[in-house]
C-alpha cells in the first residue's frame, strides 16, 4: 500500500470514529443524554421515543415524559447562546416556522412553547405505532403557540389548545394525545375525561408545574422518560430501566452514582448526590460560579 493511500485510509477511519462519537445509537444509547449535545443530535429524541414506544407496547395508557425542553432552561428568559442556537438551528428548521428564529419573533419569545411541540413531533412516530398507518396522534398545549406558523408537524395529525371546545370535539377513538405542559396533576384526570378514549393513550409532556415537590407524579402515570436537574446533579429514567442518580462534576461531565429499582424520593436522591459532591469537591462544584449553565 502506498503512503498516500495509507494516509487516505487513516483519515477516513479517523473521520468515521469521530462521527460515531457524536452520533447516538438508534435508540439513543443507555444512560442520561450528554450535556448539552443530546438536545442537538437527536439523542434525547431517540431515547424518549424508544421509552414511550416500550411503555405503550407494555400496555401503559397514561404516560409522563419530562425533561428540560431547551438547553439551559433556567436561563431561557435571558436567551443564552445555547438557547438561541437551539431555536435557530433546531426548532425553526425542523418545524419550518414561518419567518424562522429572529429577535422579537414569536418563536424567540415563546421558545419553550415551540420546543414542546417539537418534542411532541419527535415522539409522535413512536407513539402511534407501526411504520404504516398506526394510531392518530394529537398534540395539545396550554402554551402560546401559533400553529399556523408551523409548516412541518410530522406524524401529528391535529393540534390545538388543550381545553378548547374545538380540540374536545375533534377527538378520535384510539388516539394518542400528547399534552404539552399540562399544569398541575390535579387537572390531569379532567384532561383524560375530555380527550381520552378506552383504546387511546395520554402522554403528559414536560409539565413545568409540580405541586408534589417530588420526582415524577402521584397520579399513576408511568414516567417513561424523565430527566431532572437537582442540586449538584441529575435524576434520569428511561422505561423500563431503573431510576438513576448522576453527579455533575466541575468539568461539566456526569457520573452515575446510584441506580434505584423503584422511584426514590427527591429528598433521598438529592441528599446522596449533594453529599458525594461535597465529599469530593467541597465548595468547588458550583455550576453558576464555574460558568456551567
Amino acid at each position: 500500500m502506498s503512503v498516500r493511500r495509507f494516509l487516505a485510509v487513516l483519515v477516513l477511519a479517523t473521520s468515521l470514529n469521530n462521527a460515531c462519537a457524536f452520533i447516538p445509537l438508534i435508540d439513543g444509547g443507555k444512560g442520561m443524554p450528554k450535556l448539552y449535545d443530546g438536545w442537538f443530535n437527536d439523542q434525547i429524541a431517540k431515547q424518549a421515543s424508544t421509552a414511550v414506544a416500550k411503555a405503550i407496547s407494555s400496555g401503559k395508557k397514561k404516560i409522563e415524559v419530562n425533561f428540560p425542553p431547551v438547553p439551559n432552561v433556567e436561563e431561557v428568559k435571558f436567551g443564552t447562546p445555547l438557547n438561541q442556537k437551539f431555536g435557530k438551528n433546531i426548532l425553526a428548521k425542523d418545524l419550518k416556522v414561518v419567518g424562522g428564529y429572529k429577535p422579537g419573533s414569536d418563536l424567540s419569545r415563546n421558545l419553550i412553547a415551540y420546543a414542546n411541540i417539537y418534542w411532541a413531533k419527535k415522539i409522535a412516530s413512536a407513539a402511534k405505532g407501526g411504520s404504516l398507518g398506526g394510531k392518530p396522534v394529537c398534540a395539545l398545549t396550554t402554551e402560546p403557540v401559533s400553529f399556523s406558523q408551523i409548516k412541518s408537524m410530522g406524524d401529528i395529525s391535529r393540534s390545538g389548545k388543550l381545553m378548547s371546545e374545538k380540540a374536545r370535539k375533534e377527538g378520535r377513538s384510539g388516539e394518542v394525545v400528547v399534552c404539552a405542559n399540562p399544569g398541575g396533576e390535579e387537572a390531569w384526570d379532567r384532561f383524560v375525561s375530555a380527550h381520552g378514549s378506552p383504546e387511546g393513550t395520554i402522554v403528559m409532556l414536560n409539565n413545568a408545574y409540580s405541586t408534589t415537590y417530588d420526582l415524577g407524579n402521584k397520579k399513576g402515570y408511568e414516567e417513561a422518560y424523565y430527566l431532572k436537574r437537582i442540586s449538584k446533579g441529575w435524576v434520569y429514567r428511561a422505561f423500563p430501566g431503573p431510576w438513576e442518580a448522576y453527579l455533575e462534576k466541575p468539568d461539566g461531565n456526569v457520573e452515575l452514582l446510584k441506580s434505584y429499582r423503584s422511584k426514590p424520593s427527591l429528598r433521598e436522591v438529592s441528599n446522596e448526590v449533594r453529599e458525594e459532591s461535597f465529599k469530593r469537591y467541597a465548595i468547588n462544584n458550583d455550576r453558576w460560579m464555574g460558568g456551567r449553565l
